[in-house]
């Protein structure tokens, strides 16, 4: 008996060379929207960092072409274009068409690499409509095409030259990717990164979809000095110094940048081989200790702590700082697929030695800075104290106590997390509507009484005094910062509906900043939206539309006709009456939410725009306004 569900011998599917790739380009590239596109960019680039890390390269330029197509070319060696005798073709050949194959396994290619599988070229072209390989050397330049990841043409030798390196130019595919538009911006933040972490390589991003062509060089010769220079550009640093410890041991390369600035916030960065590493590990690890323990030896030894006191946190001490620590090893061991977290012990065993020695003997030469240092610390340990007070007030109770929930809660009864939901209102007026509006199953309500305080300029002890992020906290039921358990959340849907307007959307951004900075597994892991209220009724013969922008409006005046429309404009959710706010923004069925995300590999950049949105600063938030406002598509929203 044979049907469409056998499974046999014959079900077992073989994918040969890149079809793999094409099947599951997921598995490869992350995923086949934007993240995925630019993706195969930073793949190829990669490989020409690797050239510059080897020595051989100080040049890379990246094109976004007329028909989005990319071209990256370097003046490195060129890869190798002899037949490599295990496959019986030419290498660069090997390069782009076998997964697993390159200069990056052994044999003395590279001694580090950032593309550490060594699949970036073949994924590139695998997932790529067509790409061109150009190779310059030994004077002589090469080319061969490929289209979806197989040879058209053999490498053919198109004679002498004088130049040397490699050009690529592909096209991602679109059978393959959801959108094939290549952002300037995406490119810009991660080139940049790129040319921090590499002392003195010049990248150049040229953008030529338009008749003005934008062009960004990035050349960095103080390299991850700068890099501390750029993320406290916004800030006050605390003393000029940018402190700078470099050394190596045990094969192990280690860069560490630091500098401390007037906020309350930590800013602390690593990389290893140029790949960030958001969860941290090993190095981290070292970095903190050797950290926690110098300035706690160095204020115990000037009399700073005494000796009934209790010694700093690690916390205190990184209260405020920036820092960048950047190590370049053979054979980094990566925990899970996404290189997030590494896990070489010999990494840390580096870090801790060399920071330690280093730093040690700087804060023996600048007792100012040190004393600087030492007393901001000392100030965030006494603030820390008075903050776990506060944070006692803010724990939800037991159901023996009671259930401990802010008076202005008004709750849902289903107790399943996963199917609650709770609005963050604005004001009483469109919360009194919200409560009548709302489903009381699955949905709570929570009205803010005006703007919540903004976290960016405040320590957390001053944070918790807040009645309004008191609420807030006792309602989700997870805690805040050291305390925060995702598991004790109580809504796995947490809203911030606000009026359309330029109040609305600074109370949505001071509500975004406090999760970022407090509670960002929030956001993290998905659970944060912003409710997208309508702009516009538009009525005619007792026929109602709902129009979410103004192109929305014109497209129903159009179908409607607009000879006697009557045309409502929604300045605020306190106008629509119960109904009207349950069927255009909080029925499910019906409803527009916008998921809030944090791309974690650009953590450094999203920190930065909270600082220059939110912080002290009056003119760096109005030149990130000006030169911003060109990309708004409608300010309402």
């Amino acid at each position: 008996m044979s049907n469409e569900y056998d499974y046999g011998a014959d079900q077992i599917q073989i994918l040969e060379g890149l079809e793999a790739v094409r099947k599951r380009p997921g598995m490869y590239i992350g995923s086949t929207a934007s993240k995925g596109l630019h993706h195969l960019v930073y793949e190829i680039v990669d490989n020409a960092v690797d050239e510059a890390l080897a020595g051989f390269c100080d040049t890379i330029e990246v094109n976004i072409n007329k028909d989005n197509s990319i071209t990256v070319i370097d003046n490195g060696r060129g890869i190798p274009v002899g037949i490599n005798h295990k496959a019986g073709i030419p290498a660069v050949e090997v390069v782009f068409t076998m997964l697993h194959a390159g200069g990056k396994f052994g044999g003395g290619g590279y001694k580090v690499s950032g593309g550490l599988h060594g699949v970036g070229a073949s994924v590139v072209n695998a997932l790529s409509e067509w790409l061109e390989v150009e190779i310059c050397v030994d004077g002589r330049k090469y080319v061969q095409r490929y289209e979806r990841g197989k040879p058209v043409i053999k490498l053919k030798d198109m004679g002498e030259t004088d130049l040397r390196g490699t050009k690529v130019t592909f096209l991602p595919d679109d059978e393959i990717f959801e959108e094939t538009v290549y952002e300037y911006e995406i490119l810009k933040q991660r080139l940049r990164e790129m040319a921090f972490l590499t002392k003195g390589i010049k990248i150049v991003l040229r953008d030529l979809r338009e008749e003005e062509i934008r062009e960004k060089i990035f050349h960095y010769e103080g390299g991850i000095i700068e890099y501390v220079e750029y993320l406290n550009r916004h800030k006050d640093p605390l003393y000029p110094d940018i402190i700078y410890c470099e050394g190596k041991k045990e094969e192990v390369y280690v860069e560490v940048a630091l500098q401390h600035n007037g906020t309350y916030v930590e800013g602390c960065y690593s990389f290893v081989n140029n790949i960030t590493t958001p969860e941290g590990g090993t190095h981290m690890i070292g970095f903190r200790n050797a950290l926690t323990k110098t300035f706690n030896d160095y204020a115990r030894a000037q009399k700073i702590l005494k000796d009934n006191e209790t010694n700093l946190s690690g916390e205190d001490i990184r209260e405020g700082l920036t820092a960048i620590i950047s190590i370049k090893l053979p054979n980094p061991q990566f925990e899970g697929q996404t290189k997030q977290k590494l896990g070489n012990s010999e990494a840390r065993g580096a870090v801790d030695s060399i920071l330690s020695e280093q730093l040690t003997y700087y804060l023996e030469q600048n007792p100012t800075v040190a004393k600087t240092i030492c007393e901001k610390s000392v100030l965030a340990q006494r603030a820390r104290d008075a903050a776990r007070k506060a944070r006692e007030l803010t724990r939800r109770k037991t159901a023996l106590e009671g259930s401990g929930l802010p008076g202005k809660l008004a709750d849902c009864s289903e107790k399943d997390p996963t199917k609650c939901e709770i609005y963050i209102v604005e004001g009483d007026s469109a919360g009194g509507s919200a409560k009548t509006a709302r489903s009381r199953a699955t949905q709570a309500i929570l009205p803010l009484r005006g703007k919540i305080l903004n976290v960016e300029k405040a320590r957390l002890d001053r944070i918790l005094s807040n009645n309004e992020i008191r609420a807030m906290i006792t309602a989700f039921g997870s805690g805040i910062s050291e305390d925060f358990d995702i598991s004790k959340l109580r809504y796995h849907k947490i809203i911030i509906m606000t009026d359309a307007d330029v109040d609305g959307a600074h109370i949505a951004t001071l509500l975004l900043t406090f999760f970022y900075r407090f509670m960002p597994d929030l956001i993290k892991q998905g659970y944060v939206y912003m409710a997208k209220p309508p702009l516009y009724k538009i009525e005619k013969s007792k026929v109602v539309r709902y129009a979410y922008s103004d192109d929305e409006l014109d497209k129903f005046l159009n179908e409607m006709g607009r000879d006697g429309s009557k045309i409502q404009r929604y300045k605020g959710l306190g106008e629509m009456n119960a109904d009207q706010l349950w069927d255009t923004t909080m029925d499910p069925e019906k409803r527009i939410l916008l998921r809030v995300t944090i791309d974690e590999e650009e953590s450094s950049e999203v920190d930065l725009t909270f600082t220059t949105l939110m912080g002290d600063k009056v003119e760096p938030r109005r030149e990130f306004i000006e030169e911003n406002a060109k990309y708004v598509r409608n300010l309402d929203i």
